[in-house]
């Protein structure tokens, strides 16, 4: 018994010891590559590889497919959730397509683009030149709006290649951009610098006369440019 316990308390010393040392691990006389467990099992993606973008999916080459799409994909950028988009509305072949540039901070609760009182001053704009929401074609560069209030520019480009596609399968006879936003997206220019020009937009085979002019709600915050805006309607109207 004596010897037992003089056994035990000698190894109790020693792994003591050897704890004190560091050694929390008992190895035996084979080497084990221990460097090589600890190297992972699967292939790491590089940082090259983890920022390459996805390859972007074809748009859809039908109108309600498209307005379908632009209410439920994910990856549009400034979108937001699906639930909080507002789709286009009107008459989808009007000779007239408006476009702004997102949705206003109401228009989810009325369900519908331009809403308010942003939408009393754009339907007396539409009676001046004799048309109505129901014969014409009110769209978005972006279906949601963002929690900014502003389109990030970085989304522009895929935005406007989105909106482009969206103008040419409606192919107006005219369209009128309402907004900086917009005008800048899809025809590089200020809708400042515009007012009652006519310019051409141009897609594929499409060529529609379009006139780039302030927005309602900038409208209702500056009334002194309303003004301007009719120079603007009448080179919209022009020619319809």
């Amino acid at each position: 018994m004596h010897d037992i316990a003089t056994s035990s308390s000698t190894a109790a010393s020693l792994i003591g010891w050897w704890q004190d040392a560091g050694v929390d691990v008992f190895v035996d006389e084979t080497p084990v590559p221990w460097l090589e467990r600890a190297k992972p099992t699967s292939k790491t993606t590089s940082p090259k590889e983890a920022r390459l973008p996805r390859a972007q999916a074809p748009l859809p080459d039908d109108l309600a497919a498209l307005t379908a799409w632009l209410m439920t994909d994910p990856d549009i950028p400034e979108a937001g959730p699906t639930a909080r988009r507002i789709a286009a509305s009107g008459t989808q072949v009007a000779p007239l397509m408006i476009m702004i540039d997102m949705p206003d901070a109401n228009d989810h609760q009325a369900g519908a683009l331009i809403s308010g009182e942003c939408a009393t001053l754009f339907e007396n704009m539409l009676k001046a030149i004799g048309e109505q929401r129901s014969s014409v074609y009110v769209a978005a560069l972006s279906p949601g709006r963002p929690v900014t209030g502003r389109l990030a520019d970085a989304a522009l480009p895929r935005l406007a290649e989105i909106a482009r596609h969206h103008i040419a399968l409606c192919v107006p006879k005219r369209l009128w951009l309402l907004g900086s936003t917009v005008s800048r997206a899809l025809l590089g220019v200020d809708d400042v610098a515009s007012v009652g020009n006519l310019h051409d937009f141009n897609h594929a085979v499409v060529n529609i006369p379009t006139v780039a002019s302030f927005a309602p709600r900038f409208l209702l915050e500056n009334p002194a440019q309303k003004a301007r805006v009719w120079a603007d309607m009448q080179a919209l109207i022009k020619g319809m």
